[in-house]
């Protein structure tokens, strides 16, 4: 992890990210409460993860990282998307919005408050996502 890398990282975490980064872990437990909600539950933890520190991880489809579709980046997938959205997705958007307008009032804040609608955009259908180093795409 380069130096630079690490200093935003640990702004970053300062600046909304350890905050949004139990939202998105919050949001897994509550989604493991039952049985059908354990897939949100996983992408929760996965993506909750990249919130604490986003900078050098990038979000991308498994498709491209298995070579192959599987249940979240098919059909089943789209509909959970959908369901998510509608039901967690749109408060973790509205919370990263949030962080973002904040950090646009700096300007010292501009790269952070773009990280938060990168997550905020993620948040719109993160089923079938993995994260993975910035370096492995």
């Amino acid at each position: 992890m380069s130096v630079f890398r690490l200093i935003f990282n640990i702004l970053w975490f300062v600046l909304g990210g350890f905050v949004m980064g139990l939202l998105w872990w919050l949001a897994g437990i509550l989604c493991f409460v039952s049985i059908i909600g354990i897939p949100f539950g996983r992408s929760c933890f996965v993506i909750g993860e990249m919130a604490f520190w986003p900078f050098g991880q990038d979000a991308i489809n498994r498709r491209y990282v298995n070579r192959f579709d599987d249940i979240g980046t098919g059909t089943v997938g789209t509909l959970g998307n959908i369901i998510w959205f509608l039901l967690v997705g749109i408060w973790l958007a509205l919370g990263h919005i949030g962080y973002a307008i904040a950090c646009f009032i700096s300007i010292i804040g501009i790269p952070f408050g773009i990280q938060h609608l990168k997550l905020a955009l993620l948040t719109l259908a993160p089923i079938g996502k993995t994260v993975v180093p910035r370096h492995a795409i």
